[in-house]
């Protein structure tokens, strides 16, 4: 890994608004607030909720929402998820918005059928879920519930930073707590998971380091920290997997 400047990173945790316009709000005064950090994540579908029965405005708001934040979006590298529509059908897509476009997008893969996802969406492919690079550091994405998924560890080797927007419900708080941070270690590398702060959600929102370190505060709508590539760099070294 070349010589890298570290990250300060926020994972947001927020509650969704009605109407719409004040979660798109919130977000813009996160990302003003935090304007010298380079890094934020925010829940999954931050900006509407699973609206299913408005599910046609959801996505024409999150189309507008997104016109919006690409105007605002330069140095910063900020993740979402939105829902979108296709002639397919209707999806729930992750989009990483840096220097003013969608330098990578990619559709949830893993729907959660608890939620009953899987009667409103079409699930997303699994070769989407890859390393892509942003300012020459690889980063990983995985949507929520697709962290339950080894296979999906196995795609993300090599990243450097895991991000996952996701919206995990209180009776598996738990397992929101163990899992990314056990992929935080078997990887090598930070993990940052943006919950959303609902009442029925888990909030839990963190950022995990590879040697298990954790930042977390459930009171808080912004957590902070920062991605320490020496940090990686020291334990891929230490512990060679291979």
């Amino acid at each position: 890994m070349p010589k890298q400047k570290n990250i300060q990173t926020v994972a947001l945790q927020l509650d969704n608004q009605v109407p719409y316009k004040k979660n798109l709000d919130k977000l813009l005064e996160y990302i003003e607030q935090y304007s010298t950090h380079k890094l934020i994540v925010a829940p999954e579908v931050c900006l509407t909720d699973y609206d299913y029965d408005n599910i046609d405005k959801a996505v024409e708001f999150s189309k507008e929402a997104l016109e919006i934040l690409m105007r605002r979006v330069s140095e910063q590298i900020v993740v979402l998820t939105v829902l979108s529509k296709d002639e397919n059908g209707y999806t729930n897509d992750a989009v990483v918005i840096h220097q003013h476009r969608i330098v990578h997008r990619q559709s949830k893969y893993k729907l959660f059928l608890l939620g009953e996802e899987d009667k409103h969406l079409r699930a997303g492919s699994s070769g989407d879920v890859k390393l892509f690079e942003v300012d020459g550091i690889k980063y990983g994405l995985l949507i929520c519930f697709e962290v339950r998924f080894k296979e999906l560890w196995k795609q993300l080797e090599g990243a450097d930073v895991i991000l996952m927007p996701s919206q995990w419900g209180m009776p598996r708080k738990r397992h929101l707590e163990i899992l990314p941070q056990a992929l935080a270690v078997m990887n090598q590398c930070y993990v940052v998971v943006a919950n959303s702060a609902k009442e029925t959600m888990a909030s839990s929102s963190a950022i995990y380091s590879p040697n298990g370190g954790v930042v977390m505060d459930d009171m808080l709508e912004a957590i902070e920290g920062e991605i320490d590539f020496s940090l990686i760099k020291k334990m891929r070294r230490y512990i060679v997997m291979r």
